[in-house]
């Protein structure tokens, strides 16, 4: 599963935590235990917590310039008092 290689064949970014997940594995009867370092490793393969925060961070940019930009659209009056 994990060679220890990096593309450049230096170790992979991803391998001391892949090698934490396997020794907790091997050292405990209950998989359950190892769960936090399996999520660990899996969100420095694909990176899906990290793509999804982006995802809203910049969703909710779009939205703040929206209503930005409509705000600047509105004519001139008198502000209420």
């Amino acid at each position: 599963m994990a060679s220890g290689f990096g593309v450049s064949g230096n170790t992979g970014r991803c391998y001391p935590t892949w090698m934490e997940f396997s020794a907790c594995m091997s050292e405990t009867d209950d998989p359950a235990k190892c769960r936090a370092l399996r999520d660990d490793y899996l969100e420095c393969l694909h990176h899906r917590k990290e793509y999804t925060r982006l995802n809203k961070i910049n969703k909710r940019i779009e939205e703040v310039i929206d209503n930005d930009e409509r705000d600047w659209n509105k004519p001139a009056g008198p502000k209420p008092s």
